[in-house]
């Protein structure tokens, strides 16, 4: 799975704005913060309010924060509101895919990267990333032998 720059910088984002959730936190600290180019962020933010994963405060005292608690947003919910559908193929749903009988298991190979990518990026809250408490899936998988290894 390749995790896009926009994905990226969205992440780092909403894991900024939940480390103050009593106040808002204006596009300029965000692109400084995070070292995000500031057009690109623009539209990465427009993006997130949009998905109802971030709300927006105008004014001169605005900016942005997190439209529910960092309980009740996922890693999913981010990157699906940059991204769209998780591991899609060829921009469809992996299920919906015709292949012929013999190459079948790669279609179910699909699903199953699917589903592991769901059990680790819905289960993973904003919360989980601002506290440091990352939940046991993720805990065990980054304990596996060549877990921080490129291949």
């Amino acid at each position: 799975m390749q995790v896009s720059a926009r994905v990226d910088y969205a992440m780092r984002a909403v894991v900024q704005i939940a480390q103050r959730p009593d106040s808002v936190t204006t596009k300029r600290e965000l692109s400084e913060l995070q070292d995000i180019p500031g057009r690109f962020l623009e539209n990465i933010l427009l993006q997130l309010v949009r998905s109802n994963v971030l709300a927006v405060t105008r004014g001169s005292q605005g900016g942005y924060s997190l439209a529910h608690a960092a309980t009740s947003i996922t890693v999913a919910d981010v990157v699906r509101a940059i991204d769209g559908p998780l591991a899609g193929v060829r921009g469809a749903p992996p299920e919906q895919l015709d292949y012929p009988e013999s190459s079948k298991q790669v279609q179910a190979i699909w699903v199953a990267l699917r589903a592991s990518m769901r059990s680790i990026l819905e289960d993973t809250t904003i919360d989980a990333l601002v506290t440091g408490v990352l939940p046991p899936v993720a805990n065990e998988l980054l304990r596996q032998p060549g877990a921080w290894t490129r291949r």
